[in-house]
């Protein structure tokens, strides 16, 4: 059964297809032309028109969903530039809908690292982070993003009661068709590196022990993504990916819902770095890892290699 192509095509148990791929655009407010990220080969700071031009790209290569991350121009204790009307994110999500409307799904991250001036994914008092205040920002973020007119709201600070704050929140204003994505099991892992630098969003003290989750406890997970559900999550998440497939494989056989997958800045990194190096073929290695994402049971992959992936599959 293995002996030709078209035989392995026809038992194949598990196909990747463009259809399984969300791709992350990192969106910076104040530049002028694109910014390379060193610890990120082939990803960019975008300013507003190049974000633009990258949401044409994935629409011709028919990538259905795009999540975006903003960068501001300036940062504070509160995160204030998160929840602006008019905030990068905000004026981001109203030009791609308007110019695409329903040709993209468009996911935004509601979070406040990348807004904070000290790094951190909630507010901050006397050195710890405090939960039930932060609900009440992360709630205006996501629904200022839905008046934005975003299709899915992706909360990621790992809060307690996040989920069903957004929901309650998303439903007074009126917006109770936006579905929430959730990142329900998000762990405290080495491999989010690249990403700090090309969101600037290290913390400057501590870390985030505190509130993303411990690598070695899978029950816990299962808790978390279940908490999730109960308040209100359309999507669950398991973060990263790749070092935590007996994770994505337990949420998916135990709750049954759509489940993502993100393939983080480390796991994609890992991998360029490896192949400009000529110590692994690039393009074998990032499909036999979205691969197994997907075999594991996710239902869909937030991966810096949509974009390549999808024209590697096509062609």
């Amino acid at each position: 059964m293995r002996r030709a192509s078209k035989i392995r095509d026809l038992v194949k148990g598990t196909s990747l297809t463009v259809n399984d791929l969300i791709y992350p655009v990192f969106i910076k407010e104040g530049i002028s032309k694109p910014e390379p990220i060193d610890s990120m080969p082939g990803q960019y700071r975008l300013p507003m028109e190049d974000s633009l031009k990258e949401v044409e790209v994935l629409t011709s290569l028919k990538v259905p969903s795009v999540i975006l991350f903003g960068i501001p121009k300036k940062k504070d204790a509160t995160g204030s530039e998160a929840y602006r009307r008019d905030g990068v994110i905000q004026s981001a999500v109203k030009e791609v809908k308007s110019v695409f409307g329903d040709k993209i799904a468009v996911i935004t991250d509601v979070c406040l690292c990348q807004y904070t001036d000290h790094g951190h994914c909630g507010l901050v008092k006397d050195g710890e982070i405090v939960n039930d205040e932060t609900l009440r920002l992360l709630t205006l973020i996501a629904v200022s993003h839905a008046e934005a007119g975003a299709d899915i709201v992706a909360p990621s600070a790992m809060m307690d009661g996040q989920v069903q704050a957004i929901r309650e929140g998303l439903d007074s204003a009126g917006y109770s068709n936006v579905a929430i994505m959730a990142y329900s099991a998000k762990h405290a892992s080495c491999f989010y590196g690249p990403f700090r630098d090309a969101a600037y969003s290290r913390p400057v003290f501590g870390d985030r022990q505190s509130y993303q989750m411990d690598y070695s406890n899978s029950d816990e997970a299962l808790r978390e993504v279940e908490l999730d559900i109960d308040e209100g999550a359309d999507i669950v998440m398991v973060k990263p990916a790749l070092a935590y497939l007996d994770l994505i494989y337990r949420v998916k056989t135990t709750f049954r819902m759509p489940t993502a997958a993100y393939n983080v800045s480390g796991e994609y990194s890992m991998i360029k770095a490896a192949g400009r190096m000529g110590w692994l073929d690039e393009k074998s290695a990032a499909l036999e890892v979205l691969t197994a994402i997907k075999r594991a049971g996710a239902d869909m992959i937030l991966t810096y290699f949509a974009k390549e992936a999808a024209e590697w599959l096509s062609s």
